[in-house]
């Protein structure tokens, strides 16, 4: 029997998370625009670029969605819409979030949120969708509790700007899982499409009173963001979730996180104290607890990890 190179999946996939990994930088060369004019043109950029992609290369799936949409009753129809708008809200704020802390706060506490976010999900997954949690998946969530009350302790604005990052995107993955049947790519385009219809009309709103000119900087810095940092590695993703399970897509997002700490500390000399780096290493370990017995777990392309700026985590 014929066996599939597995290789050049899990070098996409790899590939999707360290790119993710160093987000950072085009952020932080944005640090004097505005956060909020930051993600107008990220969204509004993707949101081109996604379109051109699914009508020169998708068209197919695109044609597959509607038709699955006309096809299904009324209240499926509807079901669909709500869920749709929900999550471009919820992908907007999360992006909105994570631009603003990665700037203006600290890289830790942006890369901190998606250490916790996939076990957020669980929660949610628990006790929205009535999904069962293994007994290490208990101990795990009580870990990452407890490095929750020590980011606190010391930093209350840190944590709950981390919590903000990690539930609006736990509740945007658990909007992905309801919406499941759909192709993620149409999806996407589609709720970054509404976001974009819903923020246009507050662009004056997002600039504030900012009076940095947008210049050919920005626009290279925003390009390289929607592009390089937000379509390229979807893409690579969605290459590598064609033979890997979920579950292994699972275990490679944590590349993401961990090279944002890197960066943090090795480039940009940011600063910690003896609290977060205990509550670091305890989400840490809490994630390999989270993780463990996953060979039991049936391979399935539902998930698909949406940028951060947020990024955008695998649905289980």
């Amino acid at each position: 029997m014929e066996t599939t190179n597995t290789k050049p999946y899990y070098a996409a996939g790899i590939a999707a998370f360290v790119i993710w990994g160093f987000i950072p930088f085009p952020l932080k060369a944005l640090a004097d625009y505005p956060s909020g004019q930051i993600l107008f043109f990220r969204v509004a950029l993707s949101v081109l670029l996604l379109l051109l992609i699914t009508v020169l290369f998708r068209r197919k799936n695109l044609l597959q969605t509607i038709a699955l949409v006309k096809a299904s009753k009324p209240r499926e129809a509807r079901r669909f819409l709500l869920f749709t708008f929900l999550g471009g809200s919820l992908l907007t704020i999360n992006w909105l979030t994570f631009i603003y802390v990665i700037n203006h706060i600290n890289i830790q506490t942006g890369s901190f949120s998606y250490l916790l976010c996939p076990i957020l999900t669980a929660m949610l997954g628990f006790a929205l969708l009535k999904e069962e949690l293994r007994t290490n998946q208990w101990v795990a969530i009580g870990l990452s509790a407890l490095s929750c009350v020590l980011i606190g302790t010391g930093e209350l604005t840190s944590l709950l700007f981390s919590l903000l990052i990690a539930l609006s995107y736990a509740f945007y993955l658990i909007t992905q899982r309801i919406l499941k049947v759909y192709d993620k790519i149409v999806l996407l385009t589609l709720q970054l499409l509404l976001a974009f219809v819903f923020i246009a009309p507050f662009y004056s709103q997002l600039k504030g009173s900012s009076e940095v000119a947008l210049d050919g900087h920005f626009f290279l810095m925003t390009g390289i963001l929607s592009a390089v940092f937000t379509v390229l590695p979807l893409f690579l993703n969605l290459y590598a979730l064609k033979e890997l399970t979920s579950g292994t897509i699972g275990i490679l997002m944590y590349i993401n996180p961990i090279l944002n700490f890197v960066v943090a500390f090795v480039y940009f000399n940011e600063e910690t104290t003896a609290v977060k780096v205990a509550a670091y290493v305890l989400i840490f370990i809490s994630v390999i607890i989270y993780n463990i017995n996953l060979k039991g777990r049936k391979k399935t392309g539902a998930g698909l990890v949406i940028p951060p700026v947020g990024t955008t985590a695998v649905g289980k």
